[in-house]
């Protein structure tokens, strides 16, 4: 039997040199990140936004302000830049180039409903803002409040908002384990009725993150931090490019209902 070719032995080292190589990397690696989507029909706005319309269709700065607990201060992200305030000002601004937009992050962890209400003044009205997004609920749930007053609270701080001019998003809990508790659809439910009844839209959070799981198959270690709570910097990044775009379509629509021009 004659020897093997050097080019062949050389090919069989380079093979089981790839092999070594490949069986170092972990898995994690080499799986592909999830595209970040979401069904139109979970993060469509009911509500036009037309301040932000007015705003962007004159080119004026634009104040947005993020209030809630956690979820909003950035809590499982890698930094605060990870955070989806900070993120959904980067993609605002890649939208509306020629416009100043600045996302304040008014999140602190552990609040509810009532400690959000209570920092109104200071945290949220005081920058005079042009578009609030308004996270709730989740603390609730964790700690087996009363649901009941959340309805009341969302309903009063609502109010106040308006009052201002500026346009409001309601953004209800993240879907995870332990947040996924018996009384989660009544918070949901309560949220979206209290918000409808407000003429106010709802970010609907929870559906779009449970859609990721149970329809995109997406398991929860890839959008959610090691608490299984939290989420993590691709959920907050995909979080925020959804709520950019759903953003962006509802300021389009304000425009055509008032029969301005389309954005250039």
């Amino acid at each position: 039997m004659s020897k093997p070719s050097s080019s062949f032995r050389l090919s069989v080292v380079a093979g089981a040199t790839v092999a070594v190589v490949a069986a170092m990397i972990p898995v994690t690696a080499l799986a592909q990140t999830p595209a970040c989507a979401a069904p139109t029909e979970l993060t469509r706005l009911d509500q036009p936004l037309r301040r932000l319309a007015q705003r962007i269709a004159t080119q004026q700065a634009i104040t947005i302000v993020a209030i809630g607990s956690s979820s909003t201060s950035g809590a499982g992200a890698s930094s605060s830049a990870a955070s989806y305030p900070s993120r959904l000002e980067v993609e605002l601004k890649e939208r509306f180039p020629h416009v100043a937009i600045k996302v304040l992050n008014r999140g602190v962890g552990g609040e509810e409903a009532a400690d959000m209400l209570a920092r109104f003044d200071k945290a949220v009205l005081a920058e005079q803002p042009d578009l609030v997004l308004w996270q709730l609920g989740t603390n609730a749930l964790l700690r087996h409040s009363a649901i009941g007053p959340v309805g009341v609270l969302l309903h009063e701080g609502l109010g106040r908002l308006k009052a201002t001019g500026a346009d409001v998003i309601v953004m209800n809990p993240q879907f995870a384990p332990r947040v996924d508790v018996p009384e989660a659809p009544e918070m949901i439910s309560l949220i979206e009725a209290t918000a409808k009844s407000d003429n106010v839209s709802v970010f609907r959070r929870f559906d779009v993150m449970r859609q990721w799981k149970e329809t995109q198959g997406i398991p929860f270690e890839t959008f959610l931090s090691a608490d299984g709570l939290h989420m993590n910097d691709w959920s907050y990044a995909c979080v925020a490019k959804l709520l950019a775009a759903t953003i962006d379509e509802a300021a389009t629509r304000a425009t055509a209902v008032a029969g301005g021009r389309p954005r250039q």
